[in-house]
């Protein structure tokens, strides 16, 4: 039985819900106005907790970031009722002392993307508060959780430079990302972290470090299937770790049920346009986002 109003939307890797250890549940795949989701939506408990498990890249992992339908992902959990969103993510370090396989919650974002929709509303004016990019009381509750890690390195800030990709940086992009202040670098957290705001939800990433970026030269002795090799284990390693801190921060779940998300109305102010000339079906389309603003 559900035992908080508090719903969980999990986006990540395929296997999420068997490495949780989650209850079975349901399968869904609702339709929106931004098409299908990436993957089925498995509708699961754990512990009480309502979770709703995303593969953000699909099945097998066949949609490039750029291609990721992040609107659809997004419309999609919360026309299911999902109120908090833990994303994960692999990336490069960009610094000495995140080590690949420690675990980065993520508090600032660069955005480099360019290829991608990055807005619900594109038949109105409406502009988020987008300082804190991550829900600083989900970062709060997942650092409290971190405490209960042992022989985990838990960073509690980071900044996520965000490139369009699929290709990876140039030693000279690198270098840059370095001078500007970017901790890691990865190619899936915009417009993710932005589309969530803009309904809404809650939102904070773990970012998963697997290897160095390529300011950092790799060993000439190592042979490149070994330096695979290497970044595979560092991906399990970082990936078992926030399984680790997932399960840890749901079993104080009450947290979020007593420290509200200013997230949750994100749209209070955001509105810009006249509400009187909005298209009313533009309205109707996207009501389970801002709907409860034109009652």
């Amino acid at each position: 039985m559900t035992t908080t109003s508090v719903k969980i939307g999990l986006i990540g890797g395929s296997g999420l819900g068997d490495s949780l250890g989650a209850e079975k549940g349901q399968t869904v795949c609702p339709d929106t106005p931004f098409g299908k989701p990436s993957s089925e939506i498995t509708l699961t408990q754990w512990q009480g907790v309502d979770l709703a498990i995303l593969q953000r890249h699909g099945p097998g992992h066949t949609l490039n970031p750029s291609e990721v339908p992040y609107r659809a992902n997004l419309f999609a959990l919360k026309s299911l009722g999902i109120t908090h969103i833990i994303a994960s993510g692999a990336t490069g370090s960009l610094r000495e002392e995140i080590v690949p396989g420690d675990l980065v919650i993520v508090d600032q974002v660069i955005d480099k993307t360019y290829r991608r929709a990055n807005t619900f509303y594109d038949d109105a004016a409406v502009h988020v508060e987008l300082a804190e990019p991550f829900c600083p009381v989900m970062r709060q509750w997942l650092l409290e959780a971190s405490s209960q890690l042992d022989g985990r390195t838990v960073h509690e800030d980071g900044t996520y430079v965000v490139m369009e990709g699929p290709g990876f940086s140039t030693k000279a992009e690198s270098a840059m990302h370095r001078a500007w202040g970017g901790d890691l670098i990865g190619m899936t957290c915009m417009p993710e972290a932005k589309l969530a705001r803009e309904a809404e939800m809650a939102y904070a990433l773990i970012g998963l470090p697997t290897d160095y970026d390529c300011w950092r030269p790799h060993d000439p002795n190592v042979a490149t299937q070994d330096l695979l090799a290497e970044i595979i284990g560092n991906l399990n390693k970082a990936s078992a770790g926030g399984i680790e801190l997932i399960h840890a921060a749901l079993s104080n779940i009450a947290w979020l049920e007593n420290h509200p998300s200013p997230a949750h109305e994100a749209l209070k102010l955001a509105i810009w346009s006249d509400k009187s000339k909005i298209d009313s079906a533009a309205i109707e389309r996207l009501a389970p986002l801002w709907g409860r603003y034109f009652a």
